[in-house]
């Protein structure tokens, strides 16, 4: 009975073969890639020496020859351009795809964290004797979560808008040290730091640029900043206008740095430095993705390097031996903290004229005065 069940079953039964979890690689597209580059090369070069040969000897065919070679040297030349740069979109596809996973990855644990606690924390006050303290606290976090979430959507839309363009925006004219001051105390307030954290160095300068892009920029500037910064952050903003009218912003943070090889990658669209499961810090990858394409829609440019911080300086205040072994002869200068330093440049900037007091009139007693 059993040997007919278990028949019976091996007929009905249809095997699934198991799916492959091997992950891919750029092996493959690459060692083709160089395959086929190095197949057409040897065969442009043996087609141009045939005939460049058969074109040397003085026949009747010699002319048929070099028509040859006039037209097919630049197809086979054609060709071999075409294999190199289908090679190269296949890594860039390839890279995208990876990022994209990355970004899955990362957006996924940005919605379900907020949304398990929301869940854990209402599920406690629905089941559960609550008292006003707690409820009131668990409000705060709740409130949290769902800022956190608002934050995350609003990003995402943001990169929408700035991927659809064409969407004009009215420029008109901001207070530079306003705009930094407020992204620098939302910033602050977003991550719980004090508001010494983020120091705002701005002369009064004028920027004619539309408020939303401006907002966006030094908003996730100053984020990126305090992210990848030291522990615990510091950030700090420089403006200076120039003479033609460029204003340059400098972003510098107490990070441990971004290599030189890495440092046009980060401005791609989905780029986060590092293993999506190694991460300890959040975000989505598209902070500096904005900030390049907003930067590059209001004409201006960004240029990343590395910063450093003067330790002696930022502890002269608190530290009364530090300046005991300044003053000593023969110490040698105290080393600097290295960071990261980003310089967005735009156009359309000016210094704000000062203001002026009205003239007051001259006092009652001023001719006695003159006259005594």
């Amino acid at each position: 009975m059993s040997g007919s069940i278990s028949t019976r079953l091996a007929k009905d039964t249809v095997i699934v073969s198991p799916i492959s979890n091997r992950p891919l690689t750029l092996r493959t597209p690459v060692t083709l890639g160089v395959v086929l580059i190095v197949l057409v090369v040897l065969l442009t070069a043996v087609w141009i020496s045939g005939t460049v040969w058969g074109a040397v000897r003085n026949d009747s065919t010699s002319g048929m020859f070099w028509v040859m070679l006039g037209a097919g040297a630049p197809l086979l030349i054609a060709v071999l351009a075409g294999v190199i740069a289908y090679l190269t979109l296949s890594v860039k596809a390839f890279n995208l795809n990876r990022r994209q996973s990355n970004f899955i990855d990362s957006v996924t644990h940005e919605l379900k964290s907020p949304i398990a606690s929301l869940k854990l924390y209402l599920q406690t006050m629905t089941r559960h004797d609550v008292s006003v303290e707690q409820q009131k606290e668990f409000h705060l976090i709740m409130l949290e979560d769902v800022e956190r979430l608002d934050s995350l959507i609003n990003h995402l839309l943001d990169v929408a808008r700035v991927d659809r363009g064409g969407e004009a925006y009215e420029a008109c004219d901001l207070s530079l040290d306003t705009v930094l001051s407020k992204c620098a105390q939302g910033a602050c307030v977003r991550y719980k730091l004090p508001p010494e954290t983020v120091r705002v160095k701005c002369p009064p300068i004028l920027v004619h640029a539309p408020v939303i892009q401006i907002e966006i920029l030094f908003r996730n500037l100053i984020d990126n900043a305090i992210k990848y910064g030291g522990s615990p952050p510091k950030v700090e903003l420089t403006a200076v206008c120039a003479a033609s009218g460029d204003i340059t912003v400098s972003v510098l943070d107490n990070g441990t740095g971004i290599p030189a090889n890495l440092r046009r990658k980060v401005f791609g669209r989905f780029v986060r430095l590092g293993s999506e499961l190694e991460r300890s810090q959040q975000g989505t990858g598209l902070g500096l993705y904005l900030v390049r394409n907003i930067t590059h829609a209001m004409g201006g440019r960004i240029n990343i390097q590395d910063g450093h911080w003067d330790v002696s300086t930022e502890s002269a205040d608190n530290s009364q031996s530090a300046t005991s072994e300044a003053d000593t002869p023969g110490t040698a200068p105290q080393s600097c903290q290295q960071g990261t330093r980003i310089d967005v440049t735009l156009p359309n900037g000016k210094l704000a004229e000062p203001k002026t007091p009205p003239d007051s009139p001259p006092p009652d007693d001023a001719p006695d005065a003159a006259e005594k």
